[in-house]
């Protein structure tokens, strides 16, 4: 296993953790820090015995505060320009991740770490925290995916409320507006999290693989395209053991036991 300055990396019950660890800064994402994630995000990829991941901020004031400011206004315009595209390479990866990726958000919420925690398959959020995309009170705007995710998670309207104010909302505010599943108390966070994450791993492993693929694909698509990824890979379900596995295991009533073959 890699070992890591700026973030955590561990594996326990087919989960995989991956926490922001750089407390001085509120987890505050510097350029090292997101090499390390699209490290990290390779790393657990290839590894087999983990089924679920799990993004956090190490800490309990912050998920992710946002980019690095100090690094961020020594850049010139180009420097600017590769800054923003490596972010969304990043989280274009944990987007694209054929695994289900949870956001655990406690406390602060915002800029790049929102932009993060767009990018994860499903946001649980503790009941303080307060998300936000606040950039433009910095003279600059989204630059890791938030103009393009957040519209079209809660909405175009409510996006651009939140972008061009540039405020924060309150965790309810943010269920209401699904821009995060469930809030949660501040202690249950984690625990909700790996519940979850524990009700995931006892399905096929190929047919979450394919479901993250029909939906994050397919809502690029128009609707007919959409439809037809859906249905070839409806199709390939049916090569798998897994699949032999799960309708064997409903009609003869006994839990299934998936190898992700």
């Amino acid at each position: 296993m890699s070992q890591y300055s700026n973030i955590v990396l561990k594996r326990k019950n087919q989960i995989g953790y991956v926490s922001v660890n750089r407390l001085q800064a509120l987890n505050a994402l510097n350029q090292q820090t997101l090499l390390e994630l699209r490290s990290a995000f390779g790393e657990i990829r290839d590894d087999e015995k983990v089924k679920v991941v799990i993004v956090s901020g190490a800490g309990e004031k912050a998920f992710v505060a946002g980019a690095d400011i100090k690094e961020l206004m020594v850049l010139d315009p180009q420097g600017a320009k590769e800054n923003s595209e490596l972010g969304q390479a990043v989280f274009n990866k944990v987007e694209a991740f054929p695994k289900p990726v949870i956001a655990a958000i406690n406390g602060f919420c915002l800029g790049g770490g929102c932009e993060l925690a767009l990018a994860c398959h499903i946001r649980i959020a503790s009941e303080h925290s307060k998300l936000g995309q606040p950039e433009v009170k910095l003279g600059l705007i989204p630059g890791y995916g938030g103009t393009q995710r957040l519209p079209r998670l809660v909405g175009k309207g409510r996006a651009l409320e939140m972008i061009l104010s540039g405020e924060m909302i309150s965790a309810r505010q943010a269920k209401e507006i699904g821009l995060v599943n469930q809030v949660v108390a501040v202690d249950e966070l984690m625990n909700t999290c790996q519940e979850l994450a524990e009700k995931i791993i006892l399905n096929g492993p190929l047919a979450l693989q394919y479901s993250l693929e029909a939906v994050t694909s397919g809502l690029d698509m128009p609707l007919l395209n959409g439809l037809a990824l859906e249905s070839t890979l409806f199709g390939l379900c049916f090569a798998t053991e897994d699949m032999q596995e799960g309708t064997g295991a409903f009609v003869e009533k006994r839990k299934p036991v998936f190898k992700g073959k």
